[in-house]
């Protein structure tokens, strides 16, 4: 258990909280670029607990800017696209994407007002479908050469999904491998051929098990957790027999991000991007190894429970996320559906909107999300003191940030140490785009590296 004062440290990110120091030293998720698409590229944004808008000019720059006018504080999301900019629809103020006011047109012609207005604007850059702001002081840091950064956009699919939540409980159900034994157990296996999209449906690598057999039937994993120059490793272990052993790799991206498995084919890169302090929005970029991405298949099931132009889901707590008590006692654990996003957004929005962890029990199974929350009071601590926190890079420093590995599949219970490694490299070899090997892989097993190439 924390204090109410701890735990208002880790999760409030306003301008003014801790935590919102640290979070504003990143790039974060300000919307899908198929949001600004169509004859009217502007959009409402609230980002940290501040509202913005952003916005595409005609020249197809983008910028994001304060909402409010700066003349007497009017919504600029309600405003017209011309002469270079966004023009206030209230007396005609325009602002580049700068936040330059370029014209003031209801002043008289020789008035100096213009010149001395300069409205809050951030930078802004595209990168895997998605429009990332940078809210901090100072030189943005540079991207981490990631696969969801490193693979053509062919090979990448981007969404997102609305949490009505605090930020930490949503990334926490990312970094607890146990849970999925339970929230996501299956009580029958689908045909795995049709698992394309879905995750937890396919079978596990190197075996025909599918896993959704595996998670129902082995439910008390080991789990080890590591420090890395990105976050943290989590590897959990559910051993089938003596000779078997079923291996998951997953990863926690600083500050609040995570990069797992979706199947043999593809990994999810995910992040639970604050909107204040009580919802947050997930972002996901899935990236193939294989083949290119069939965005329209993957886009049209999830707009089958994501309604637009908001991304909530149709499921959700008024309508009891479509619980069936038949369904939780012959077909899913939750009687929630078969939608995975669907069973994570119950546990994490029933938890409050922002979940009293002065009540909380933990055990050896939250062993990640412990090592998780220490690590995030150090960074909140270093950020505040001035200095740079973990992933907070440099260019130079940002290209050997690569992978990170991640892996689902049965491996020998003597020797699962490489069996991973030897799968992460084997799916980068093979992949059709110049997939790096993480460097702190290359090193371990040098021999895997010589072998493939």
């Amino acid at each position: 258990m924390m204090s109410q004062e701890q735990n208002d440290l880790i999760t409030r990110v306003g301008p003014k909280d801790p935590a919102g120091k640290l979070m504003r030293m990143y790039w974060q998720p300000a919307a899908l670029v198929d949001e600004l698409q169509g004859e009217r590229p502007i959009k409402p944004v609230r980002l940290l607990g501040e509202n913005f808008v952003l916005f595409r000019d005609e020249t197809g720059r983008y910028g994001l800017i304060d909402r409010a006018c700066p003349h007497r504080g009017a919504d600029l999301a309600f405003g017209r696209l011309e002469n270079g900019g966004l023009r206030c629809a209230f007396h005609g103020w325009l602002f580049s994407v700068d936040g330059e006011c370029l014209q003031t047109p209801a002043e008289p012609a020789e008035s100096p007002l213009c010149k001395n207005i300069k409205q809050r604007a951030y930078p802004v850059v595209e990168k895997s479908g998605m429009l990332w702001a940078y809210l901090g002081e100072g030189e943005p840091p540079a991207f981490p050469e990631l696969d969801c950064f490193v693979a053509p956009d062919a090979y990448t699919f981007a969404f997102k999904g609305l949490f009505e939540c605090n930020w930490l409980q949503a990334l926490e159900v990312g970094i607890d491998p146990a849970h999925a034994s339970f929230l996501h157990r299956f009580f029958e296996d689908e045909d795995t051929s049709a698992s394309y999209g879905k995750q937890f449906r396919g079978a596990s690598a190197d075996s025909d098990l599918p896993m959704t057999r595996i998670l129902r039937e082995y439910d008390r994993p080991i789990i080890n957790v590591e420090r890395t120059e990105y976050g943290l490793r989590l590897i959990a272990l559910r051993e089938l027999d003596e000779q078997r052993t079923h291996v998951r790799v997953t990863n926690q991206l600083f500050p609040h991000g995570f990069v797992i498995p979706m199947s043999t084919e593809m990994t999810i890169t995910q992040w639970h991007v604050p909107v204040d302090d009580t919802h947050c929005y997930w972002y996901a970029i899935f990236t193939s190894y294989t083949k290119p991405v069939d965005k329209q298949k993957m886009r049209d099931q999830r707009l089958e429970l994501y309604e637009l132009p908001d991304y909530r889901s149709r499921r959700n707590k008024n309508n009891d996320y479509g619980f069936d008590p038949h369904e939780q006692a012959t077909e899913t654990y939750t009687g929630m559906g078969l939608d995975i996003n669907v069973h994570d957004q119950w546990a994490v929005e029933s938890m409050g909107p922002i979940q009293d962890r002065t009540r909380e029990h933990l055990g050896q199974s939250d062993k990640a999300i412990i090592q998780y929350r220490r690590l995030l009071r150090q960074e909140i601590e270093k950020a505040v003191a001035g200095g740079k926190p973990l992933l907070h890079l440099d260019a130079p420093h940002a290209r050997s940030i690569q992978g990170p590995a991640t892996m689902d599949g049965i491996g020998p219970t003597r020797g699962w140490e490489t069996y991973w490694m030897e799968v992460d490299v084997k799916r980068r070899r093979g992949a059709p785009w110049a997939a790096p090997v993480p460097a702190e892989i290359a090193d371990k097993v040098p021999h895997l590296i010589t072998a493939a190439e």
